[in-house]
């Protein structure tokens, strides 16, 4: 059968010895990665993804995704879902990352990232083509083993509920879409700002909801409006809508079943944006 595209199977091409930090963050690109069938780019930097962008080419993926947040992909992994070409390694080989992972690289985007001796290049067969499958995930705890199912629920928008005034277009869901499935590979508490299918902002790991949301917006700063934002669990308190309105973004997509959904709800409708359950 064929080998899985997973991080195990990797083939190095060059650079250093892998790290415990590149292996956990290539991990997290890979399933990352799985997400999406057309040309996509995935930064990831401290086990969390600083940009995703899927692009009519995989440069344009590449430069969308480096654009949510030109700060973070110095030291990162990109994890790409089509093969390397001179020109997308000339784009990428200006800035210092870790890692490439890619399922193949032309020869002459060697020649150019050969140059770089430390950076590892990674050759992952299938990557473009494999989805995320059901497995288990497996974690170490003091004296034992911590074992659960991955989250690889089909994204169905037909069991979604519109709970706004205002309704979401076509466009509107396929960017939701898109939004679900990377705010799935952000730490929580996770937020994610998304135009048509690329971040334009990240904001993950913070202790409340209004923290990432506010820096979410705070690093996004103009590009947030009119933006989608997706969020990983549901608003306890109205206060991130209110963030997040005030940023100019015009829908929000979430889990529900808080307490408080109503006034969520209420916040929404007050602010004329669209929300879907």
């Amino acid at each position: 059968g064929v080998e899985k595209a997973c991080v195990a199977n990797a083939i190095k091409i060059q650079g250093k010895e892998l790290s415990y930090n590149n292996i956990l963050d290539i991990n997290h690109a890979i399933e990352c990665i799985k997400e999406f069938d057309e040309p996509t780019a995935v930064i990831i930097k401290h086990a969390t993804p600083s940009g995703i962008a899927c692009g009519k080419t995989i440069e344009e993926a590449w430069r969308d995704a480096f654009e949510t947040d030109v700060y973070s992909p110095f030291g990162g992994i990109v994890a790409l879902n089509r093969g390397v070409s001179k020109k997308l390694a000339e784009e990428m080989s200006k800035i210092f990352l870790e890692v490439i992972v890619a399922p193949c690289f032309d020869e002459e985007a060697l020649k150019i990232l050969g140059k770089k001796k430390n950076l590892r290049l990674l050759e992952i067969r299938g990557i473009d083509k494999e989805k995320r499958k059901d497995s288990t995930e497996i974690r170490s705890v003091e004296g034992g083993l911590l074992m659960q199912d991955k989250d690889v629920k089909e994204i169905n928008p037909e069991e979604w509920k519109v709970v706004t005034d205002k309704k979401p277009s076509e466009q509107d869901i396929e960017s939701m879409i898109f939004a679900i499935k990377c705010v799935r590979h952000v730490k929580s508490n996770a937020v994610v700002f998304v135009k048509e299918k690329r971040t334009v902002a990240i904001g993950g790991g913070q202790t409340a909801r209004v923290d990432a949301t506010f820096i979410a917006a705070h690093k996004g700063k103009d590009r947030i409006h009119n933006s989608i934002m997706a969020s990983d669990a549901f608003f306890p308190f109205r206060d991130a809508v209110d963030v997040a309105a005030e940023a100019g973004v015009r829908a929000i997509v979430q889990p529900g079943g808080s307490i408080r959904d109503n006034e969520v709800i209420q916040a929404a409708n007050e602010h004329g944006i669209i929300m879907v359950f």
